[in-house]
């Protein structure tokens, strides 16, 4: 199985990848040998970033629906053709269920769905043509939990399990695979702030996981290598739960 789990001679397109699962899985692909790229919106991150882990960057903007397509066009022409994706950016914002304003609703359907779609698009085409590639998107536990406070997010997250699936159907049939990891609460900077403004959720978090703690974004690292590497190659339309067993316990 070293073969197969190694990334050697593949080129990974991480979105989000300058800060929490991002890096994390960044780190981890690296580590596989393969040929990183990082993307995002805020350069002095993906300089830091890169720099640190020793990947390539690229700014990205998931918001700029128009912008896309010359986007994508220029990464491949810097970098060459992709061979896996991650659609790991992503926002949230906690807020009662009726104090969300359809602009902040919309705003996170913007990023986490629609930015996520745009980029899919264009770096398919290219896997399709080559009949190759594998592609991973980075849902949430939230899409299979009743959480308090999330609901655009959980909406979006829900949204992307949904997306994997459908896209599978169509692309697995021409050797382009299609899956999701669902993180559950994983020690990042985004998570400690969701759970600092909820603070009676971190005590439930901890005594919901059958592993008595958070992930980390190494355990999410890991599980993108696998799915990204040829030792998942009959694994497609499938959403990898990493939450330590928190969305089943009881």
């Amino acid at each position: 199985m070293k073969k197969e789990i190694s990334l050697e001679g593949k080129r990974i397109l991480i979105t989000g990848g300058a800060t929490g699962l991002g890096y994390g899985i960044a780190a981890e692909c690296k580590d596989c040998g393969a040929e990183v790229i990082i993307a995002g919106r805020r350069r002095e991150l993906l300089e830091k970033a890169a720099a640190g882990l020793g990947v390539s960057w690229f700014r990205l903007d998931l918001t700029d629906d128009g912008g896309i397509p010359a986007a994508a066009g220029e990464l491949r022409k810097r970098f060459g053709p992709v061979d896996g994706l991650v659609n790991n950016a992503g926002i949230q914002n906690n807020k009662e269920a009726l104090d969300y304003s359809v602009d902040e609703f919309r705003t996170l359907f913007e990023t986490n769905v629609f930015g996520a779609y745009a980029l899919t698009k264009e770096i398919a085409a290219g896997m399709l043509e080559r009949k190759s590639g594998s592609i991973v998107f980075i849902s949430s536990a939230a899409a299979h939990m009743g959480l308090t406070k999330n609901l655009p997010y959980s909406g979006t997250k829900g949204a992307l399990s949904a997306m994997c699936r459908a896209l599978a159907s169509e692309f697995s049939p021409k050797g382009v695979r299609v899956n999701a990891i669902a993180p559950g609460w994983i020690e990042t900077d985004l998570v400690k702030v969701s759970l600092e403004r909820v603070p009676e959720r971190r005590a439930l978090v901890e005594r919901r996981s059958m592993l008595g703690r958070l992930g980390t974004p190494k355990d999410i690292g890991m599980a993108a290598v696998f799915l990204l590497s040829d030792a998942s190659a009959y694994i497609t339309a499938m959403e990898l739960k990493v939450d330590g067993g928190t969305t089943i316990s009881l």
